[in-house]
């Protein structure tokens, strides 16, 4: 069971980025800066780290998080949604004046 989906939203932006670039991949660190805004990088841009925890797939696209945020967010399901604004520094949806933005809900245990 994925523990990360997707609004329509999203998928539309994830469509259209990999139209320009190619299959992506998507991480969440849960860093100071951008930590709701999952990253989305070019796959062979980014080095999954050997801690990292793949939580399931949006949009045909693979999505990790760090195991410290997996830990910390195990009870809780992830939505990636759009908002106005830019995407971080390195990730692919910059420039494109909307970001993905990580919603979440507390899941049945």
């Amino acid at each position: 069971m994925s523990k990360v989906s997707a609004t329509p939203a999203a998928l539309d932006l994830i469509a259209e980025i990999v139209a320009d670039h190619g299959p992506v991949l998507f991480h969440q660190s849960g860093g100071c800066c951008d930590g709701s805004s999952p990253m989305c990088y070019a796959q062979g841009d980014f080095r999954v780290g050997e801690r990292d925890v793949k939580l399931g797939e949006i949009g045909g696209a693979p999505f990790y998080i760090s195991a410290s945020q997996a830990e910390a967010w195990a009870h809780t399901d992830l939505i990636i949604d759009v908002v106005p604004g830019r995407g971080g520094m390195f990730s692919l949806d910059n420039g494109r004046e909307k970001r993905f933005l990580t919603r979440s809900e507390i899941c049945s245990i």
